[in-house]
């Protein structure tokens, strides 16, 4: 499928797949969508603690990589997995601008190393942050009772929604410890449901730019 490189409204890049109208990251923000989304919304729920985190879908490395910067504010020791069944393209990663708009110049190294470091192996990036890529289609997650944050960002329901099945949110249901966190920029209601259906309690927030709203699902009563 044809794949460009477009700037969305505040500034910062994503890639956008033609054929399907889907981009990466939201039009109307890249850079806000993952900070209100995944940071507002999820990892500020654990200060100053050991957070383990699932990503579904590491694409362009962006929530990995404001992940890494706001954890030093929150004081966190952060133990992520990022899961991609197709990593983009040397060439993709050269058009995303997220140093220089988040003018985060001196994680720069960091970034490069998040991108250049081989998937399936744990990657140290430094004594708090430590990075596991895996290549993996989302239907063959496994894990069990391993992180206490999910950041869901898989493609739109409405291009793929296999991924925001019944299956798969009990994959990431029985994925995540007791009182885990699921945040996910979608809310239709058919997405809900699925939630629900596998024991999640799930709450309806305020969404990021160009979005009204958004889910966080926790596992357990919130």
């Amino acid at each position: 499928m044809e794949r460009e490189i477009i700037q969305t409204l505040d500034g910062s890049t994503t890639i956008h797949i033609k054929d399907w109208n889907e981009s990466y990251h939201s039009k109307h923000g890249a850079i806000q969508e993952a900070q209100h989304v995944f940071i507002k919304n999820g990892l500020s729920l654990f200060p100053n603690k050991k957070v383990a985190i699932l990503e579904i879908g590491f694409g362009t490395g962006l929530n990995a990589f404001i992940t890494y910067i706001e954890s030093k504010r929150l004081m966190q020791s952060i133990d992520y997995t990022g899961v991609e069944a197709f990593p983009i393209s040397a060439e993709e990663l050269l058009g995303m601008n997220y140093i220089s708009e988040l003018k985060a110049n001196q994680f720069s190294s960091v970034f490069e190393e998040m991108h250049q470091s081989d998937w399936g192996s744990v990657n140290i990036l430094d004594s708090d942050f430590v990075l596991t890529k895996r290549k993996q289609f989302f239907q063959d997650i496994d894990d069990v009772a391993k992180y206490d944050l999910i950041y869901f960002d898989a493609f739109g329901y409405r291009v793929q929604p296999e991924l925001w099945s019944t299956e798969i949110f009990r994959k990431m249901f029985t994925s995540l410890k007791d009182n885990g966190v699921l945040v996910t920029y979608a809310a239709r209601g058919v997405v809900k449901r699925s939630m629900i259906e596998v024991g999640f309690s799930v709450e309806k927030l305020a969404g990021p730019p160009g979005k009204r709203e958004m889910f966080r699902a926790t596992k357990g009563n919130i």
